[in-house]
C-alpha cells in the first residue's frame, strides 16, 4: 500500500512510546537520545528536533585545553560539537546517513571526524592526525579518538562493513571510505603514485590507510570528500 489517511500514515511514522533506551535507534537514520538531567555531546548542526527541558552550548574554542585547540587549527579540522544538557528527548540525524550505536566498556575507538554524530560526555575525546603529505591531499586527515565506558553513534553512508586486521593479513582502505577503527591500531597512510601523477587529476585510490596488527576497520559503500571551512 503506497497510499495513506493521514491516521494511517501518522500510525505508520510515529514515534515508539514503549522504548526509552538513552541511545535508540528510533529510524536506521535518526538517533533518538533520552536524556535525564545528563549532558551528551552531538554534532553540531545534527539536531532535528526534541521534547522536554533540553539546553544547547557550542563547543567552546578551548574547551578539552589548548593541545587540541592547535590540533584543530593545524588540520583545518571542521567537525564542531554541541552540548545538549537536560530532560527530555533529543533527535539527531546526518544527511541521511545510517546511523550506528556502539555500547563502549574501557575500550577506545577511532572514528573519522566527520562520522560521529553523539557520544556521552564522559567519553574522553582526542584529535589523531595523520602526519603525512598524503593524507592532507588526500582529505579526511583527522579521527577523534574515544576512550572510555559509555555509547557512541557513529553515522554512515549505507551498511557497513567490518574487516578483521590480523598480523598476517593487514587491511588497506580508501581514506575517503574508512569510518572508524579499533583504538589500539595506528593507521599508515602511504601513496604509490609519483609526484608528477599529482599534477593532473587525482583519485581516491592513489592513496591507502594501512592498518596492521590485532583489531578491526569499518568500511562504508562510499567515497566521502570533505570540505574545510573558509577561514
Amino acid at each position: 500500500m503506497s497510499e495513506y489517511t493521514i491516521g494511517q500514515f501518522i500510525e505508520k511514522t510515529k514515534q515508539n512510546e514503549a522504548e526509552h533506551d538513552y541511545f535508540e535507534l528510533e529510524k536506521p537514520q535518526m538517533l533518538e537520545i533520552n536524556l535525564d538531567n545528563q549532558a551528551v555531546w552531538t554534532k553540531a548542526g545534527s539536531m532535528v528536533a526534541y521534547t522536554g527541558n533540553i539546553k544547547f552550548e557550542r563547543e567552546g574554542m578551548l574547551s578539552g585545553g589548548l593541545g587540541k585547540f592547535l590540533k584543530k587549527t593545524l588540520t583545518g579540522e571542521g567537525t564542531k560539537l554541541m552540548k545538549a544538557e537536560g530532560s527530555g528527548r533529543l533527535y539527531v540525524a546526518d544527511s541521511g546517513k545510517k546511523v550506528q550505536i556502539l555500547q563502549m566498556d574501557n575500550e577506545s575507538i577511532c572514528v573519522n571526524g566527520n562520522d560521529v554524530l553523539a557520544h556521552d560526555q564522559s567519553l574522553k575525546s582526542d584529535i589523531t592526525m595523520l602526519k603525512s603529505i598524503a593524507g592532507m591531499m588526500a582529505g579526511g586527515i583527522f579521527q577523534v579518538k574515544l576512550s572510555g565506558t559509555g555509547m557512541v553513534a557513529i553515522s554512515t553512508h549505507g551498511d557497513p562493513l567490518t574487516l578483521l586486521v590480523t598480523p598476517d593479513n593487514p587491511v588497506f582502505t580508501d581514506p575517503n571510505a574508512t569510518v572508524a577503527w579499533s583504538g589500539n591500531l595506528s593507521p599508515e597512510l602511504k601513496s604509490n603514485v609519483s609526484f608528477k601523477s599529482l599534477l593532473g587529476r587525482g583519485s581516491g585510490e592513489e592513496f591507502q590507510m594501512k592498518f596492521s596488527g590485532n583489531g578491526w576497520v569499518l568500511i562504508q559503500p562510499y567515497e566521502e570528500v570533505y570540505f574545510q571551512e573558509s577561514k
